[in-house]
């Protein structure tokens, strides 16, 4: 008996859950979708703000390397590597 109202349990609560789903997974991907168009929109509208024309003759430099190196220019660059025989 036990063993019965155990399977007649978990199926019913199977078939709600699988009812619940359908009627609530279709929701979330909405949310979740319009959320995601309204970042590409933003995002899309902020580049074409930065895509300004420019006047003719300027150069605009965005990124200044610094002018410190870790190794002097007199010894060149060093690759480790293992022998293979």
């Amino acid at each position: 008996m036990g063993l019965i109202r155990f399977l007649i349990i978990t199926i019913c609560s199977l078939y709600i859950i699988r009812s619940l789903v359908r009627i609530f997974l279709p929701m979330l991907f909405n949310s979740v979708i319009t959320k995601a168009q309204e970042q590409a929109r933003q995002q899309q509208q902020n580049y074409q703000q930065q895509q300004q024309p420019r006047p003719d003759g300027r150069v605009r430099v965005d990124y200044k390397p610094d002018a410190k190196s870790s190794v002097p220019d007199s010894e060149g660059e060093f690759v480790d590597y293992e022998e293979i025989k």
